[in-house]
C-alpha cells in the first residue's frame, strides 16, 4: 500500500474539483484558459486538505522509528509530554524490541516534500500571478490581445503592490533587526519571509471568514428544519430576486439600445466594423436577429457625417455587453430554480396534514420517475422523508455541528497551552498515537480539517459583492467570480493547514517543542526568522474568532446591512414582512401561470387521445381520394392531348396554340357587375392579373 493513498487520494481530487467547476462554471461557453485555472487553483487547495491528514500519520510513524533508534524514554521527547497513567506502557513500546507499526498509507520518504514544494509554490503563483491577470484578461472589453493586456496589468497593480507593502515591511523588520543584519540574510529566510507574508494575509481573512461559518453553518441547518421559516425565507428570496431580475432586464435593454445605435452608425466598410460585429456576436440571438433586420449595408462610410464612436468607447460597451448579458441569463435562470424551491415548500407544508401518507406534488415532472423513484423513493417514502424524518435529521446534524464549532473555538483559544494540554483535537490525536491507530488518526484529521475548510469555503460560496463576486450555481457563475474563488482559496488554504496543526500541536514553531516536523511545516520554513509573528500574531489573532462568532450569533453584521439600506432577512422587521408578502403574491402568481400551461398541455394531450385516430384515417382517407382524382385527372389529360394530336387541320392547331397561349382568368363576382367604367379601363379587383387588356378580351370573345 506504499503510495496507493496518494495516489488515490490525487485521482479522487481532481473529479471533485471538476464536479464542482462543472456545477458552477459553463464548459460551452467560458475560456479553456479561465476554466483551467480554475480547475488547478481548486485541485490544489483540495489536495492539501485531503493529503495533510496522510502527512501527519506519517510524521508520527517517523518519530516513533526515531525514539526507537535513540533509545530514550518517551516522557523526554514525547511532544505532549504525557503525565496520564498510561504514560507508563509507552517507552516499553517504542524503546522495546518490538519495531513501531507502519501505517497502512504509508508514504516513502523524500516523496511528500517534493509533493508539498510542487503544490504550494504552484498555487502561490496562481494566486498572486496568474489568476488575478488571467481574470482582469477574462473581463476586458478589449478587442486586441495588447489592449486586454495592458488593461490586465493596470487592474492588478493593486493586488502586486499589496503583497510587495506587506513583503517590504517584513524585510525591513528583519533588517533593523540586531539578531538578523541584512547581509546575513540566506535565500532560505528570505524564502520564509515571503511564506509569512503571504500565510499572514491568509490568516487576517481566514479568521473573518471562519467566525462566520463555525455559527452560521449550525443555524443554516437549525432553520432548514423549520418549514415554516424556510418558506418566509423563500418568499422574502423571491421578492429580492424578481428585483434584480427585473433590473437586469431593463440594464439590458438599455445596453441593446445602445449597441443598435452604434451598429447603424458604423457601416459595413468602416474601420471599427469589425469590432462591432464581435460585440453583436456576444448580445442574446433575437436581439442579433432585430439589428440584423435594420442594417442597411448598401449605406457606404463616410468620415465627413456625424461622429463616429472610438475604439475605447466600443471597448466599454464590449465589457457592458458582457456583463449585462451574463447578470441577465443568471437571474432568469435563479429565478426557474428558486420557483421550484418555493413550490415544493409549499407542497410540502400541505402535505404535512394529508391522513394518506402519500406525498402529493402540485405539478408533475415531464419526465417519467426512473427506478429509483419507482421502487425505492416512492410517495410514501417521500412524504416520510419530507414531512416527518427530515426536520429531525436536520436538528441532530445541526447540534452535532454546534459541538464541533463549540470544541474549535475553544481549541483555538488554548492550542499554544501544552502543559497541560487544553486544545481538544491534540487531545484526541494524541489518544491514537499511544495504540499506534494510524486509521483513527488520519480519520480525525481529516474530519476536523474538513469541518473548517467547510466553515472557510462556504462562506466563499456564499458572501456577494455586490455583483462583481458571486458564486451562482448551474452554470451561472461569470469567469471574474471564478477565477476570485480560485485566488482565495489558494491564500486561504495554506494558513488553514498551519493553524490546523497547531491545533493538533504538530507545528513546533508554534507549540515550542522538540518534535520531528511534517514535511508541510518544513516547506512552510522556520517561523523563528520573524518572532513576533510565531510568538504573537499565530497565537493571539484567533483568539478573535469569538468576538467574531458573537457578532455572527446575533446576526450584528445583518442589522448593519439593513441599517444601512441592503434589506436582509429579519424577523422583527417590518420591511421585512413586506417583502414577503411581495414574494408570496409573485409565487401565487406564477403558480396559477404554470397551472395553465399544465392544464393546457392536459386539454391538448386528452383531445389527441380522443380524436387522433379519428384525424388520422380522415386525413388518410382525404389523401386516398386526393390521388386517386389526380390520376383520373391525369388520364383525361392523356386522353384529350391525344385527340387533339390527332386532328391534323392548320385552322385547329392554331386554335390550339391560341387557347394554350391564353392567360387564365380568375372567376370573381365583382367582374359581373354593371360597372362601366371599371370594365373599360381594364382594372380588376383582387385575384386578377394587371396584364389583361381589352384587345386580349376581344380575341378571347371571338374563339
Amino acid at each position: 500500500m506504499s503510495g496507493a493513498a496518494l495516489g488515490l487520494e490525487i485521482v479522487l481530487v481532481f473529479f471533485l474539483a471538476l464536479f464542482l467547476l462543472h456545477r458552477y462554471g459553463d464548459f460551452r461557453t467560458q475560456q479553456r484558459m479561465v476554466l483551467f485555472g480554475t480547475l488547478l487553483a481548486w485541485y490544489l487547495c483540495f489536495l492539501i486538505v485531503f493529503i495533510l491528514p496522510l502527512d501527519v500519520s506519517t510524521t508520527i510513524y517517523r518519530q516513533c522509528i526515531e525514539d526507537h533508534e535513540k533509545h530514550l524514554p518517551v516522557s523526554t521527547i514525547s511532544p505532549t509530554n504525557r503525565t496520564t497513567p498510561n504514560a507508563t506502557m509507552a517507552p516499553s513500546r517504542r524503546s522495546g524490541a518490538s519495531p513501531c507499526y507502519k501505517p497502512w498509507s504509508y508514504i516513502p520518504e523524500g516523496i511528500m516534500p517534493v509533493f508539498w514544494r510542487v503544490v504550494y509554490w504552484t498555487s502561490q503563483c496562481l494566486t498572486w500571478l496568474l489568476l488575478p491577470f488571467m481574470q482582469s484578461y477574462a473581463r476586458s472589453g478589449g478587442f486586441s490581445i495588447t489592449g486586454k493586456i495592458k488593461t490586465a496589468l493596470i487592474e492588478n497593480a493593486i493586488y502586486y503592490g499589496t503583497y510587495l507593502l506587506i513583503f517590504g515591511s517584513l524585510l525591513i523588520y528583519v533588517a533593523v533587526h540586531p539578531d538578523w543584519p541584512l547581509s546575513h540574510l540566506s535565500w532560505y529566510e528570505l524564502q520564509t519571509i515571503g511564506i509569512t507574508a503571504a500565510n499572514t494575509w491568509g490568516l487576517f481573512l481566514l479568521v473573518l471568514l471562519l467566525g462566520y461559518g463555525l455559527v452560521e453553518i449550525p443555524r443554516s441547518y437549525w432553520n432548514a428544519s423549520r418549514h415554516g421559516h424556510l418558506l418566509m425565507k423563500t418568499y422574502f428570496k423571491a421578492s429580492k430576486l424578481m428585483t434584480e431580475k427585473a433590473d437586469a432586464e431593463e440594464n439590458l435593454e438599455d445596453v441593446m439600445e445602445e449597441v443598435r445605435k452604434v451598429s447603424e452608425s458604423i457601416k459595413y466598410n468602416h474601420p471599427l466594423r469589425k469590432c462591432m460585429d464581435t460585440v453583436l456576436r456576444k448580445c442574446p440571438v433575437d436581439y442579433q436577429e432585430k439589428m440584423g433586420r435594420n442594417m442597411d449595408d448598401y449605406e457606404d462610410f463616410d468620415d465627413k457625417q456625424n461622429a463616429y464612436p472610438t475604439e475605447k468607447s466600443l471597448v466599454k460597451l464590449h465589457k457592458q455587453v458582457i456583463y449585462a448579458v451574463q447578470r441577465h441569463n443568471r437571474t432568469r435562470v435563479q429565478w426557474q430554480i428558486l420557483l421550484q424551491q418555493a413550490v415544493h415548500l409549499e407542497d410540502v407544508a400541505k402535505n404535512e396534514t394529508s391522513l394518506s401518507h402519500q406525498f402529493v406534488h402540485s405539478f408533475q415532472s415531464g419526465e417519467p420517475p426512473g427506478w429509483f423513484g419507482r421502487y425505492v423513493y416512492t410517495p410514501t417514502v417521500e412524504w416520510y422523508w419530507e414531512c416527518l424524518l427530515k426536520r429531525w435529521f436536520y436538528r441532530l446534524l445541526a447540534v452535532v455541528l454546534s459541538l464541533f464549532s463549540v470544541a474549535v473555538v475553544w481549541s483555538e483559544c488554548t492550542f499554544f497551552s501544552t502543559r497541560p494540554v487544553l486544545s481538544l483535537f491534540a487531545v484526541f490525536i494524541q489518544l491514537a498515537e499511544r495504540d499506534y491507530n494510524y486509521l483513527y488518526i488520519e480519520m480525525a484529521c481529516f474530519i476536523t480539517i474538513f469541518f473548517l475548510c467547510t466553515c472557510v469555503y462556504s462562506t466563499v460560496f456564499r458572501i456577494r459583492v455586490f455583483n462583481y463576486y458571486y458564486l451562482a450555481s448551474h452554470h451561472q457563475t461569470d469567469a471574474y467570480s471564478l477565477q476570485f474563488s480560485g485566488m482565495l482559496f489558494c491564500r486561504l488554504t495554506p494558513p488553514l493547514c498551519l493553524n490546523f496543526l497547531g491545533l493538533i500541536h504538530m507545528d513546533s514553531a508554534i507549540s515550542h517543542q522538540q518534535k520531528l516536523p511534517t514535511a508541510y511545516t518544513s516547506i512552510m520554513g522556520s517561523m523563528r526568522v520573524l518572532s513576533f509573528i510565531a510568538n504573537g500574531f499565530y497565537i493571539y489573532y484567533p483568539m478573535l474568532i469569538v468576538i467574531l462568532c458573537i457578532a455572527t450569533y446575533f446576526s450584528l453584521g445583518t442589522r448593519c446591512l439593513n441599517l444601512l439600506g441592503f434589506q436582509q432577512f429579519m424577523d422583527d422587521s417590518e420591511m421585512t414582512s413586506d417583502l414577503i408578502d411581495e414574494g408570496k403574491e409573485l409565487i401565487r402568481r406564477e403558480r396559477r401561470k404554470r397551472q395553465r400551461i399544465e392544464d393546457g398541455e392536459n386539454r391538448r394531450r386528452e383531445w389527441k387521445e380522443r380524436y387522433g385516430n379519428q384525424r388520422e384515417d380522415f386525413a388518410a382517407r382525404n389523401r386516398s381520394s386526393h390521388e386517386m382524382k389526380e390520376t383520373n385527372y391525369s388520364e383525361s389529360s392523356r386522353e384529350r392531348q391525344a385527340k387533339y394530336s390527332r386532328s391534323g387541320s392548320r385552322a385547329e392547331r392554331d386554335c390550339i396554340e391560341l387557347l394554350q397561349d391564353a392567360e387564365p382568368l380568375d372567376f370573381n363576382a365583382d367582374a359581373l357587375t354593371d360597372d362601366p367604367p371599371e370594365a373599360e379601363s381594364g382594372r380588376h379587383a383582387g385575384g386578377r392579373y394587371l396584364s389583361m387588356s381589352s384587345s386580349r378580351n376581344r380575341i378571347f370573345d371571338d374563339v
